[in-house]
């Protein structure tokens, strides 16, 4: 005879699958440190998620039993900034680019990762979730959408060199800022340049290369750098002129078993407040309408 295990769970029923003693499971409950659900006032755990839990330790290099750091990894952005800080989320937030991110999340390294991720043929609407569900590790991933951002040149006031897109910057020679290796804006730039028939080679590049997208404005305001990558919100408040690019999703990338968390949540439930749409509107540059909607579930 062939005994099925339920899809659900109870504490006890959890504990004896994950050969976990009850006080072990409880403690990993309450830091939400595995997948559950309170329903009527007892825990479930759905079977499904505990497996995809399991398999993400063993896969991602780090132990399923340790929460992971209250870190956002991946790409900056003022906006996402500000709102860690505003929604009183305590996260804190780790600016590497968002391949470091998301190599990250899947060593338990951090909470989240933050990315924006761009294709060389063009299609970047499905770039960001294309890379988490194919990534190593991360089989119990969500993607939330954070916002679209305008990306585009940051250059001085008045655009001296009339630069326009890739093609002027390399015709004038216009000295050129980039950042790492990685970053979501450098992916932006080699694909910007592969879709135009240029090589890097062809551009006066600026060294070393910017960490954030400030740091890029700062390049442009000392004048050490005629040009680079960034966002509207970036230009607008460093007093730079701004060429729009593209748009891009800028996306959060969690756990599933993360979401829950009372950091992340607090955070969702701020993108739902009117000060945090205003405050987008304030930078300038920002599309916050589906702000905290799941775009993609591993």
């Amino acid at each position: 005879m062939t005994i099925h295990m339920p899809e659900l769970l109870t504490i006890d029923e959890a504990a004896a699958y994950l050969r976990l003693s009850e006080r072990k499971l409880y403690e990993l409950v309450s830091v939400g440190g595995i997948p559950s659900t309170k329903v009527t006032g007892k825990w479930l755990f759905s079977k499904l998620a505990l497996d995809r839990w399991l398999a993400a330790g063993a896969q991602g290099g780090s132990s399923a039993l340790t929460p992971a750091p209250p870190i956002v990894g991946g790409s900056h952005d003022p906006l996402l900034e500000w709102a860690l800080r505003e929604s009183r989320s305590q996260l804190a937030i780790l600016a590497e680019g968002s391949e470091t991110g998301l190599t990250r999340l899947a060593r338990g390294e951090v909470t989240a990762a933050a990315i924006h991720l761009h294709r060389l043929d063009g299609d970047d609407e499905v770039a960001n979730t294309e890379a988490v569900a194919g990534a190593s590790g991360l089989h119990d991933a969500v993607v939330i959408a954070f916002a679209r951002r305008e990306q585009g040149l940051l250059v001085a006031p008045g655009n001296p060199l009339h630069l326009a897109d890739m093609a002027g910057i390399a015709a004038r020679k216009a000295r050129l800022a980039l950042r790492p290796q990685g970053a979501g804006a450098q992916l932006l730039l080699l694909a910007l340049l592969a879709r135009g028939g240029l090589a890097l080679n062809t551009l006066t590049i600026v060294k070393p290369a910017c960490p954030t997208g400030p740091d890029i404005a700062q390049a442009v305001r000392s004048g050490r750098a005629d040009c680079g990558i960034a966002t509207r919100s970036v230009a607008q408040t460093a007093g730079l002129d701004f060429v729009p690019l593209v748009w891009e999703r800028f996306d959060l990338v969690l756990r599933q078993r993360a979401y829950f968390l009372p950091g992340p949540q607090a955070l969702f439930g701020f993108l739902r407040n009117s000060a945090f749409h205003e405050r987008a509107a304030e930078l300038g540059g920002y599309d916050v309408s589906e702000a905290g909607t799941v775009r993609h579930v591993s």
